[in-house]
């Protein structure tokens, strides 16, 4: 039993039952013993394994397209350059190679910022990013004035979800609760804990007004305000967002909460603090609220037709002539790993908001 699964049930036993999203936040955010507070766990011999770590293409691709937003943008200087979750700087290190190399001018105009919490982490990336001079931040207020360019690769899915079930009496908020032998369970709350329905409508969202007995709804109170923050400076300031993120692979009506460790799905209950938790991400959603700021949405579209029409069999052409015959096969099976149309090619989905002066963008249809 880890310690933060003693201080839950600590918490659970003095208070009652708490909500999913409590929870899932105590579980990767807790001051001393949260998962991304503490644990570094991203790679082969981690936990999970991102797009980034998995080719250096995906972030070269990432960089370029970045660039070409700027440069839509009318090319400001200064600008902002930031990327929410940033993991061990990888992707952002791979990017701005390539933007050295193909568009310098983007490369010398951008101020570095880092939305990152784990100083394990943020050692990491002071490393692999030391010429681009990170600044970091906890969120998007801490950014300073100017035109902004975010990338936010796997960093949606992490934040807290609220969750309802669908009860003989209606929707109720979804809770982790003490069962049986001390095990935590989820269960629906009494009618004491408000109104979900309201509480959601207060977001400008809703729920169905039937389901069936043991539905789930879900909803990311936290992302949808980062995409709405993310929305507004860009439509006042101007720039361009890419979201890339898992979504969309579960049908309505099932939770989407899972735990993960050594690379594999978890009891999402089970060892809390060295798990990680993450939920589908709703693009519908996210897509109505940028728009209700102001700004132009572009997709989703699946991560493999993303990937393709940056030009990611080019560079696959590109990188393998020069490389001996073992690293050429690693080159192929990277890619293919990023395009599989049943895994990460079609999971994962890539997402643009723009400000409406911003123009078409690529790896989006018009």
């Amino acid at each position: 039993m880890t310690p933060l699964d003693r201080t839950v049930r600590r918490m659970i036993a003095q208070t009652g039952p708490m909500p999913v999203s409590r929870f899932m936040a105590l579980a990767l955010q807790h001051p001393e013993h949260g998962y991304y507070r503490s644990a570094a766990a991203i790679g082969r011999s981690g936990d999970f394994i991102t797009a980034p770590e998995i080719s250096q293409v995906f972030g070269e691709l990432v960089g370029l397209w970045l660039a070409e937003a700027w440069d839509r943008a009318g090319r400001p200087d200064p600008c902002i350059l930031c990327e929410a979750g940033p993991g061990r700087g990888v992707l952002m290190a791979d990017a701005l190679r390539a933007v050295r190399r193909v568009v310098p001018d983007f490369a010398a105009a951008a101020r570095l910022h880092l939305i990152e919490s784990n100083e394990t982490l943020r050692a990491a990336q002071a490393e692999i990013l030391a010429e681009a001079a990170p600044v970091w931040i906890e969120g998007l207020d801490g950014l300073p004035d100017g035109p902004l360019f975010l990338v936010a690769n796997e960093f949606l899915d992490a934040l807290p979800v609220r969750q309802f079930a669908m009860t003989p009496d209606g929707w109720r908020e979804r809770t982790v609760a003490l069962g049986e032998d001390d095990r935590l369970v989820f269960a629906a709350a009494a009618d004491s804990m408000g109104d979900p329905a309201a509480a959601v409508a207060a977001s400008g969202l809703s729920l169905p007004e039937t389901a069936e007995t043991g539905g789930i709804g879900e909803v990311q109170p936290d992302a949808l305000a980062f995409v709405r923050e993310a929305a507004r400076r860009i439509v006042g300031r101007g720039g361009a967002a890419l979201l890339v993120d898992y979504g969309g692979n579960l049908p309505a009506g099932r939770s989407t909460l899972r735990g993960i460790r050594g690379h594999r799905l978890v009891d999402p209950l089970d060892g809390i603090g060295a798990t990680d938790l993450s939920v589908d991400v709703d693009f519908g959603r996210l897509r109505m609220t940028a728009e209700q700021a102001g700004a132009t949405v572009l997709g989703p579209v699946e991560q493999a037709g993303f990937l393709r029409s940056l030009g990611v069999e080019a560079r696959r052409a590109a990188l393998k002539p020069s490389a001996a015959p073992e690293d050429a096969t690693a080159v192929d099976a990277a890619i293919d790993r990023l395009l599989d149309p049943a895994g990460m090619g079609t999971a994962f989905k890539a997402m643009a908001v723009a400000a409406p002066s911003c123009g078409p963008l690529p790896g989006f249809s018009p």
